[in-house]
């Protein structure tokens, strides 16, 4: 009797764990999306992208708090890194950063509706006063209808070419 209740109550134990990982599972599906739809998401993002340089330019420390993802990290091109808050730091000092030099070469890739892949070559000064060119990639995801600065890394390639 004892064996069937304890059978019985990890059976109910495991079908309910399954039916949340499940729930979990397909509360947000990455969907297949249509070369349409690629193009819509990528507008998206590029706007996204605008909106934080818009929000960097105006040192909107609360925007920017929104905009960067809880578990956000930037690979500086020396290798450090910088979580959320000391990239804010960053940012709102006016430091040359990518979110707001300009850029050649952008390519925003869309692998799914809920993340956007953008990369390109952008020129940024450096503390030793020469100008590099750096190229970047930054991710950003989606939440609900918001998106997220998720990840961003940055490689100097060498000196900018006038």
């Amino acid at each position: 009797m004892r064996v069937a209740r304890l059978l019985a109550g990890v059976t109910l134990l495991c079908a309910a764990a399954a039916a949340t990982a499940l729930e979990k599972a397909s509360a947000h599906p990455p969907a297949i999306v249509s070369e349409a739809q690629r193009k819509l998401i990528s507008g998206e993002v590029a706007a996204f992208r605008r909106d934080v340089a818009t929000a960097i330019k105006a040192k909107d420390a609360k925007r920017l708090q929104r905009m960067y993802a809880p578990s956000f990290v930037h690979t500086h091109t020396s290798g450090k890194l910088d979580g959320k808050d000391a990239r804010i730091a960053t940012l709102l000092k006016g430091d040359p950063v990518i979110e707001t030099a300009p850029v050649s070469d952008l390519v925003i890739r869309i692998p799914n509706d809920w993340v956007g892949i953008a990369t390109g070559v952008s020129p940024i000064k450096s503390d030793d006063g020469k100008t590099y060119d750096v190229r970047w990639t930054a991710v950003y995801t989606r939440e609900g209808q918001s998106w997220h600065v998720a990840a961003s890394h940055a490689t100097r390639l060498g000196e900018s070419k006038p």
